[in-house]
């Protein structure tokens, strides 16, 4: 979720993963080598001595070298990427650095800022409500939430589908100026809601595809009022403890558990880079606050796109779940968005962008694989995310067919 714009990330891929990745085990590359973790995150010192299968020594040394070069171009301090399909390989790799002062690595396991992926976990926790019979998708949001422009048509299908028509308040000049004086403030839902407020409609509910953080920020409150929780006690109770999700977190205020990258951005009120590890994540609320770490987020891309914990429980009943996973065209050519949730060309998950972070969390059902890439840097290169940059790259090699390709976007305040 850029602060500047209302950029949507995706990426794409299909099922020719398996078939690229599936190998023997893998030779570390030769030259600088990045730093290598067990895919299982026990303390062995590689994934050969874990047992772990990896990548054919070929496909490894194309991807550090496409990595590297990504890194290169965008100028990005760190980045850690996995690819998984169980059974059958891994690619699990860290490079670069987590903290350009004193040049610590960057590892798998630190914590870092996700950005609009908690979009996922707030949608997910409205379709429990939905389960429970709390809440019903077709209901306006005005029977939830007071005081919302056409709140008595805008429903919370299209709040969750991105088709409200209601303006972004990360799109607001007043709301970019008052971030930027003071990075470290808080700010509260109704504060958000009232930058987006100010400006009209963009269009009439569920008539196009509209990127918006402000939709978010209503359906968190949506989860409050018919939870009776905390939109973050929601969220852990419901959500993070069954999917045995451990180390993600909806923080209260800008706390950052250690160890974490330090995050570089420039969206800042004179465009220079700043670090950004302490700044507040609260103005980004339900559609951006939380925190994760790359283990979790391996364990959460399958459990979202199929609607099922680990343990095969359901997250969210399968009708349900077949609703979420209905994805109109998103305005991108094979680019789908569902119920906080996005599809292109088979991949399913979401991505996220807060100042200093970006990361995209992706699984492909067909051949059970899975996509993390966590950075520790927004700043665009040639209007494109770094983010995509990585899964462009990434899926030029695993699944050639099927690139994640997404056209640059022109930042705009």
């Amino acid at each position: 979720m850029p602060l500047r714009s209302a950029r949507l990330r995706r990426g794409a891929a299909t099922a020719a993963v398996v078939a690229a990745l599936t190998a023997p085990l893998a030779a570390p590359p030769a030259g600088a080598a990045p730093s290598v973790a067990p895919v299982a995150g026990s303390p062995s010192p590689s994934p050969a001595a874990s047992g772990v299968r990896t990548v054919a020594p070929g496909v490894a040394r194309r991807l550090d070298a496409a990595v590297r070069e990504v890194m290169r171009a965008a100028h990005v301090p760190g980045v850690t990427v996995g690819v998984w399909t169980p059974g059958r390989s891994a690619y699990l790799r860290s490079f670069g650095v987590a903290d350009k002062s004193t040049g610590r690595p960057m590892t798998p396991d630190l914590y870092m800022r996700i950005g609009s992926e908690t979009k996922t976990f707030t949608v997910t926790a409205l379709l429990q409500l939905v389960d429970r019979g709390r809440v019903r998708l077709d209901d306006p949001v005005g029977r939830y939430v007071d005081g919302v422009p056409d709140g008595d048509r805008i429903t919370l299908r299209e709040l969750a589908g991105m088709r409200s028509g209601l303006f972004n308040y990360s799109e607001d000049d007043a709301f970019f100026r008052a971030l930027t004086a003071d990075p470290r403030r808080a700010f509260t839902p109704r504060e958000l809601l009232g930058y987006a407020f100010r400006h009209p409609a963009l269009f009439p509910p569920g008539r196009e595809f509209s990127y918006s953080n402000t939709n978010l920020i209503l359906l968190g409150l949506v989860v409050e009022k018919e939870s009776g929780q905390p939109l973050g006690d929601y969220i852990e109770r419901h959500v993070l403890r069954p999917a045995g999700l451990k180390d993600t977190l909806f923080p209260r205020g800008a706390g950052f558990p250690r160890p974490h990258a330090q995050g570089y951005t420039d969206q800042t009120a004179d465009g220079r880079v700043a670090e950004t590890a302490d700044w507040n994540p609260s103005w980004g609320w339900a559609a951006g606050a939380m925190i994760s770490t790359l283990r979790d987020l391996r364990v959460w891309a399958p459990t979202v796109a199929t609607g099922r914990f680990p343990d095969g429980r359901p997250m969210i009943a399968p009708a349900t779940q077949r609703q979420r996973l209905v994805t109109p065209s998103a305005a991108f050519p094979g680019a789908g968005y569902g119920l906080g949730i996005f599809d292109v060309r088979g991949w399913i998950g979401h991505n996220g962008s807060l100042p200093g972070y970006e990361s995209l969390t992706v699984y492909l059902p067909s051949a059970r694989t899975t996509l993390v890439v966590l950075l520790n840097t927004d700043i665009a290169r040639a209007g494109q995310e770094p983010s995509t940059l990585f899964g462009e790259a990434i899926t030029r090699i695993v699944s050639p067919g099927h690139v994640f390709t997404l056209p640059a976007q022109p930042a705009a305040r």
